[in-house]
């Protein structure tokens, strides 16, 4: 199909107007090619994606990652990360354009946050009212705090989880932000979840939750691959005809 079509259809759904101010999206590198018919998607663009992609007979003419693959100015990005230049060059002598949506797929509708929702069973999924990435919803009947948990993990396709359970015992209302949203727990407490969940917490911000007896649910960035199947997904809808590629190569940390 018409590459600029398709991101044209990709920008209405997923405007760069609602990413965050600090964000970097769009086009990463290389030109887009005038038609796309083979499409590869991965949470982020590195070195092993990229010796797979030199290895592919039937290379894509369009990557798209969640992550951010330049986050910033090439200037910025390439004076203190010659590896990144270096992968960049390649790319462009692939002439394989890379195309990133974050933060406008984690606030956009039926994006990051829908998808994890979706994928708890939640209902009367809504966004937060002063927190456009934060979807609140409900499971059907309240659950024991630990019971939940497990299953949020498992739900969400990751081995494991950190709870914090400062809270009520039974939890119902649900509050949740992919990735590293871990600093917005306080508007999770404040909208009336039971729980929050999200990623990336350091020490005082776990602090801060037990000291304010909240329950929190830590989930490995990891469960942000939903991008790949939700992107696909979507993808189809705007052209069945597209020939999808998904690559998750990224493994969580082992427990031990």
């Amino acid at each position: 199909m018409n590459t600029r079509h398709l991101i044209s259809k990709l920008g209405k759904m997923f405007p760069k107007k609602i990413a965050e101010d600090y964000d970097h999206v769009g086009l990463m590198c290389s030109s887009l090619k005038k038609e796309t018919n083979h499409i590869l998607l991965c949470l982020d663009f590195d070195w092993e994606v990229f010796e797979m992609v030199r290895d592919m007979e039937n290379k894509p003419d369009l990557i798209i990652t969640h992550h951010p693959f330049i986050f910033g100015t090439k200037y910025q990005v390439f004076k203190n990360d010659e590896d990144k230049k270096k992968l960049c060059d390649l790319m462009e002598e692939l002439a394989i354009p890379i195309y990133s949506i974050h933060t406008n797929f984690d606030s956009g509708y039926r994006g990051m946050n829908d998808a994890l929702s979706k994928a708890l069973g939640l209902y009367n999924i809504v966004s937060d009212e002063y927190d456009k990435t934060m979807r609140v919803g409900y499971l059907k009947e309240p659950m024991y705090i630990l019971d939940f948990a497990r299953l949020a993990r498992d739900k969400l396709n990751v081995s494991y989880g950190l709870l914090i359970d400062e809270g009520k015992t039974y939890v119902q209302k649900i509050s949740i932000i992919g990735g590293g949203g871990a600093r917005s727990w306080k508007r999770a407490k404040e909208n009336g979840s039971d729980i929050f969940i999200s990623g990336d917490a350091p020490h005082h911000v776990r602090r801060d939750i037990v000291l304010n007896h909240f329950n929190y649910l830590d989930l490995p960035h990891e469960i942000e691959k939903i991008f790949m199947d939700q992107m696909k997904t979507i993808l189809l809808e705007i052209d069945k005809n597209l020939t999808i590629t998904t690559i998750d190569h990224e493994k969580e940390p082992k427990v031990i």
